[in-house]
């Protein structure tokens, strides 16, 4: 049914009630989608039910969702020992401790447990085993962080998971790709046309529609040839990662496609009445949370991330996911699952969502309490990214090779007395950035022990720039480099006024406003013309 023609007149109010339910929980310090959550089960509690615009509007947002993850996923990333290790391992092992663990409830006088055979407890412990990408993509973008070494493995992690469910999806379903899904492999040298469109689709409005037309048309084609829809969108969106403009194309895409989530938050909410019984089930369900998170941890600080790195990454995939809930739904279409376990896994991923929000905004006071205890899992081996750093000789660093960090760059190095190295998190901008004959290195700035990566210390550093894109990852590093005791000069970027004041009470020496410092750019390039 087309989108439009879905909507009710009760639905822009439904809506409302879940705006007005994430501005409560953002007053709070809580994530807003947790508000939009609440919003569905207290619109359940008065009887509304789920209507087809909700759920148009939730598979809208999950296929813009799957296609933007696309568009920022290097293939060979999954090759890492890191990810495809970590994700297969910890998936093998969950599932089966899970299910012993549920087979052992049965034996327990909780009735809701007491049914499940061992067929049935396989199927909640592998729909458990997954963690959410909603949750994580946008627990991440909130933090700016979308760069950071831990985003890229616990995005390859949950990408290997969306595999191992449509794999699921696809023997549950009983059938099989048609004969035509071989003609996907045109797809690969495919991509240069879809290339070359998207070099034409200029910046704006025409951008925006080529990326609603690709991923939508992304998961028509992978429907045609009997394949899971959102599978395509994701697949389409892989094949323009290398576009120079994929980026550009992701941003442009995050209003639309945060506003469709929102449907997919209400929908979860509304997807089943909770009962006592199902939420004690639900409840009971958490105390696997922490095995789940042990693992992750444990399995990540084996190959070779740092204590850190491996804290962020697991308590970003600490939860359950809306997967989970995908796996339910067809397990109780085939008959493999009873009726009341959609709604006991639809709890226990609400649950989870509540719990791992503020884990997550707490993990590094979190990290800092325990560190002593955690850094004993490191292994001496570091990955590159992780391995130590020289500074020494250097009195400018720029933190933050963005277009910002590079303008900064080149105009200071033309002053003989400057000696600069530019350092930033995405390993593909400091390869470019050396391309360019940068003095850059890759490194985590935000990081609550970078400065430990230094064996030099900061001795001799004058200035410091710090030019990322996220104001909050600013603030993390100007607090982490007084906590270590620079007296130097900090200096950061902001975009607005409200941005600059709260920079400066956190030891910024001094802020500059881009939009101002590019008006006066001009400015001094007119008044050069005409001189």
């Amino acid at each position: 049914m087309d989108i439009l023609e879905s909507i009710q007149i009760q639905d822009p109010a439904w809506i409302a009630v879940a705006f007005f339910f994430g501005l409560i929980f953002k007053k709070l310090h809580l994530a807003p989608m947790l508000g939009f959550l609440a919003a569905g089960f207290a619109l359940n509690i008065l009887g509304v039910s789920n209507d087809s615009f909700l759920n148009e509007l939730a598979d809208l947002g999950v296929t813009l969702l799957l296609f933007t993850i696309g568009l920022k996923l290097q293939l060979k990333s999954l090759a890492r020992t890191e990810i495809w290790g970590t994700a297969t391992a910890h998936m093998g092992i969950i599932v089966i401790a899970t299910t012993l663990i549920l087979l052992l409830l049965s034996l327990t006088a909780i009735q809701t447990f007491a049914d499940l055979g061992w067929e049935e407890a396989l199927i909640v412990a592998f729909a458990l085993s997954f963690s959410s990408t909603v949750f994580a993509i946008k627990t991440l973008e909130g933090r700016g962080a979308m760069s950071a070494q831990y985003a890229h493995v616990s995005i390859g992690i949950l990408v290997i998971q969306d595999i191992a469910a449509v794999i699921f999806l696809a023997a549950s379903s009983g059938k099989v790709p048609s004969i035509w899904a071989v003609l996907l492999l045109a797809l690969i040298p495919g991509r240069h046309l879809l290339g070359y469109i998207l070099s034409q689709s200029g910046h704006r409005e025409l951008l925006a529609l080529f990326g609603f037309v690709t991923a939508l048309g992304g998961a028509a084609v992978f429907e045609l040839v009997g394949m899971k829809g959102d599978l395509g969108a994701l697949v389409f969106g892989v094949l323009l990662a290398n576009h120079p403009q994929a980026g550009e194309l992701s941003k442009n895409l995050l209003g639309f496609k945060e506003i469709f989530l929102v449907g997919f938050f209400l929908t979860i909410g509304l997807s089943g009445l909770p009962t006592w019984e199902t939420a004690i089930a639900a409840l009971i369900l958490l105390l696997i949370m922490p095995i789940k998170g042990a693992l992750f941890y444990l399995l990540l600080t084996r190959l070779k991330l740092r204590a850190r790195s491996a804290t962020q990454s697991s308590a970003i995939l600490t939860n359950y996911s809306e997967f989970g809930l995908i796996v339910a739904a067809i397990a109780l279409n085939v008959g493999w699952l009873p009726a009341e376990w959609v709604t006991i896994l639809a709890l226990a991923l609400s649950f989870s969502f509540l719990i791992a929000s503020p884990l997550n905004s707490h993990a590094d006071d979190l990290y800092e309490k325990i560190r002593g205890w955690l850094v004993r899992w490191e292994r001496d081996e570091r990955l590159p990214e992780d391995r130590e750093i020289f500074i020494t000789g250097n009195d400018l660093l720029i933190l933050g090779m963005g277009k910002v960090g590079q303008a900064a760059y080149d105009e200071m190095s033309k002053q003989e007395q400057s000696k600069i190295m530019g350092i930033d998190v995405d390993h593909s901008v400091v390869m470019r950035n050396k391309a360019a004959g940068r003095n850059v290195v890759v490194g985590d700035a935000s990081h609550p022990e970078f400065w430990s990566l230094f064996t030099d210390g900061h001795q001799g550093v004058k200035t410091v720039l710090l030019s990322m894109p996220n104001q909050q990852s600013n603030i993390i590093v100007a607090d982490n480099l007084r906590k270590h005791g620079y007296q130097g000069s900090l200096v950061a970027i902001a975009l607005y006024p409200d941005q600059e004041a709260r920079l400066k009470e956190h030891g910024i020496t001094q802020v500059y406003n881009v939009y101002n410092e590019v008006g006066l750019g001009v400015a001094t390039h007119l008044l050069e013309t005409k001189q």
